[in-house]
């Protein structure tokens, strides 16, 4: 089956946007490019961003997620997964906080879809240096999120952005795409 769907994880400044932005430019049709979660925040009431029931970000960078983000985030999913069965072809740039929880959770949500999943890491100092830079993010985020966001993920691609360009690291995953793609035109 040809890819429809590429799930970029990794750890806040990890280099995911920028990974995006060139697959678009890169891959020969047009593919979607939705944030997972900072999307959904951005989607989201002010008044979530500041609720037990919502998502807290802690001063130390450490995020903890209530019942009510959790239930709007599911929905937000599906929302993704009927766009690709409608047919569009989508890039998920997203921090599976939950690591292989979240990741099983997508799974159930992209059930019988084809999908690359692509790990983006970074090493924390080098990460925590890119959040200093930036500038919007809740310092230390960055480090608390470099490993924790991979445990137990099963990827089919991982790129690491901390020696590398994120144009070289689409050029990768978009020579991944095309080759399942050739593969699956190919007679066995």
């Amino acid at each position: 089956m040809t890819t429809q769907v590429i799930v970029l994880n990794g750890g806040s400044s990890a280099g995911k946007s920028s990974i995006v932005r060139h697959l678009q430019a890169v891959l020969p049709q047009p593919w979607l490019a939705i944030g997972g979660v900072d999307s959904l925040i951005e989607a989201m009431p002010r008044s979530m961003r500041t609720s037990d029931a919502g998502i807290e970000l802690a001063s130390d960078g450490g995020v903890t997620v209530g019942p009510e983000f959790l239930m709007l985030q599911a929905a937000w999913m599906e929302g993704m997964a009927a766009m690709v069965r409608a047919g569009a072809r989508v890039i998920i740039d997203d921090v599976l906080l939950g690591g292989a929880a979240s990741q099983q959770r997508w799974q159930r949500v992209l059930g019988g879809l084809d999908v690359l999943w692509v790990g983006v890491k970074c090493d924390s100092a080098v990460a925590a240096e890119r959040e200093r830079a930036r500038g919007d993010r809740v310092p230390g985020m960055a480090a608390a999120q470099a490993e924790m966001v991979h445990e137990g993920v099963v990827y089919d691609l991982v790129v690491d952005t901390t020696r590398t360009e994120s144009l070289v690291c689409a050029k990768t995953i978009a020579g991944h795409v095309r080759q399942s793609g050739e593969r699956f035109r190919s007679p066995r």
